[in-house]
């Protein structure tokens, strides 16, 4: 078997509330959740598990790599939501996206304060 990234888990002060963030954002379908996750998959399979631990989380990058239609309409809901976003990781360039790579990125934080990505292009 070849390797695949299979899941991960993602710290969030509301794991419902962040798990239904990426769901509307990414439009992605309700997936089964258990015990402590609330779950989100990706249509490669990979899982989003979204937890909510007993410890002060720590700010993670996390990149979605997506078509330019969707693109289009996450942005479109970042801007209608108010939620500030930057052009670049350095979040200087606020209210931008940025063409690099031959496509288009944008940078934002989710509920959870965690740094998010959405490119329209691979960088390799």
């Amino acid at each position: 078997m070849s390797v695949t990234f299979n899941h991960t888990i993602i710290a969030a002060k509301d794991r419902n509330e962040s798990a239904q963030f990426f769901r509307e954002l990414l439009e992605l379908p309700e997936a089964p959740s258990w015990g402590p996750f609330t779950n989100i998959q990706l249509p490669d399979g990979v899982l989003l598990q979204f937890a909510e631990p007993p410890v002060e989380i720590q700010m993670q990058h996390y990149a979605f790599l997506i078509d330019d239609e969707l693109f289009d309409r996450a942005y479109r809901q970042l801007c209608d939501r108010g939620i500030e976003h930057w052009a670049d990781p350095q979040m200087r360039r606020s209210g931008e996206i940025n063409n690099g790579h031959g496509g288009r990125g944008v940078y934002f934080k989710d509920p959870a304060g965690h740094a998010i990505e959405l490119i329209t292009r691979p960088y390799l």
